[in-house]
């Protein structure tokens, strides 16, 4: 996708994507598709088939970028996140999935389903689609007043320090071979990972009946690829010289004839696809500075897509529900899930969607690190309300937490300090 000037590629890229969004909006809300859902099925009632739906989707999108980036039709190496950074932040991408896992069991969904839900009239999700805005923004923008953000604040000086230097990327390819035949094994890689998956989901009979799982997960991994191939592909040429958005955004002041239409931020014109916790702070600033276009950016366009894909699906299945609270507790869980979310999301560098599916594309290890946290998170979230549901609350959060790490086999049978349900 060749263009003339910088404002017409951008605004194919940010339609593409708003387009793309749409259609993910509108697939997740007809066949249900949500990670958390995937997650509570498994825990509490060892039904595996969206969580299957997950990892199709993680295949699809891990085999589809892998081959592209071989055959030269995606970069994700210079991605926005930046998954393959050097430099490994272990501990953040574990705390903040642990705390994002937790976060999403209490709000009832991801970052992505409150958006559908959202789009189908669910009104909770607004709050908690607030939350984690104001959460998310501040996480990476200075605090009213300073010029600490609260990354800095709760996280960086203790965090930080743990990260591990990895040299030049922290995918897998390289880390196996080094750089030069990094390619090459991120392909053999990928492949295999892919075909594993594959073959641990449609191993099971009552999955391969279910047309809406096998949908749910095909279209989402199908998107998170077309957001790569998008976003690696849209080329301004000027006089035979090809430029990024991002590189002709860098130049600007050599390249463009006026200060008019110049990006505020020229990371989000790098290669990405679709997460949706940094982009929720994305739109409250988008929103802050009175809409201006220089503050437009693909996640901006992402979450507005997703919203009206689901609206109109909503409509069109006459799925269409206005939900409210059913109480005060249900609105305190709801918040501070959000909360959670908006701080696990950024420090995780991603969520459900954005770590999971998007981030494992790349073979990043900090992504599966943050992908095992928020699945840990939140099954020891669901087990923790369940033996406390069970005992009527009788039992002390610490019994319930030590419990469900023993039926998760993470401590050892001894130290059990509830009866197993």
């Amino acid at each position: 996708m060749v263009f003339d000037n910088f404002a017409a590629a951008q605004s194919a890229m940010l339609w593409g994507t708003f387009a793309l969004a749409v259609v993910l909006g509108a697939v997740a809300n007809k066949t249900n598709f949500c990670t958390m859902g995937a997650i509570s099925d498994w825990v509490n009632m060892g039904d595996t088939g969206r969580l299957r739906a997950w990892l199709f989707a993680i295949a699809v999108a891990m085999l589809g970028v892998v081959a592209l980036e071989y055959l030269g039709k995606v970069d994700v190496g210079d991605s926005y996140p930046p998954y393959r950074a050097g430099q490994l932040v272990w501990a953040e991408n574990l705390l903040g999935g642990l705390l994002f896992g937790i976060g999403m069991t209490l709000a009832s969904g991801c970052g992505n389903k409150s958006l559908v839900r959202i789009g189908g009239g669910n009104f909770k999700s607004v709050l908690v689609v607030a939350v984690i805005a104001v959460i998310a923004y501040f996480m990476v923008n200075p605090l009213p007043g300073s010029d600490q953000t609260l990354f800095t604040v709760l996280f960086y000086g203790w965090m930080r320090p743990l990260a591990i230097d990895l040299g030049a990327s922290q995918d897998l390819g390289t880390l196996i071979a080094g750089s030069d035949n990094a390619l090459a094994t991120r392909l053999v890689i990928g492949a295999v990972l892919g075909a594993a998956l594959l073959v641990l989901v449609f191993a099971s009979s009552d999955f391969r009946s279910r047309s809406d799982n096998i949908l749910g997960g095909l279209v989402v991994g199908l998107v998170v690829l077309g957001a790569w191939y998008l976003t690696s592909n849209v080329v301004i040429d000027l006089d035979g010289e090809p430029y990024t958005l991002k590189s002709y955004a860098q130049q600007w002041d050599f390249l463009a004839d006026s200060p008019e239409g110049q990006p505020a931020d020229t990371r989000p014109l790098s290669a990405q696809s679709f997460t949706f916790i940094n982009p929720m702070g994305q739109t409250l600033g988008y929103a802050a500075q009175g809409f201006q276009p220089t503050f437009l950016t693909f996640g901006v366009m992402s979450l507005f897509g997703v919203v009206l894909g689901s609206f109109l699906w909503a409509l069109a299945s006459r799925r269409f529900r206005f939900e409210w609270f059913a109480s005060f507790r249900d609105f305190l869980n709801h918040l501070v899930g959000a909360v959670l979310m908006g701080l696990g999301g950024v420090l995780a560098m991603g969520c459900t969607i954005g770590q999971a599916i998007t981030g494992t594309s790349t073979l990043a290890v900090g992504s599966f690190i943050a992908f095992g946290g928020i699945v840990l998170g939140s099954a020891l979230t669901m087990k923790v309300q369940y033996y406390r549901m069970v005992y009527e609350g009788e039992a002390s959060f610490l019994a319930t937490l030590i419990t469900a790490l023993v039926d998760f086999r993470l401590l050892p049978k001894g130290l059990r300090r509830l009866e197993a349900v």
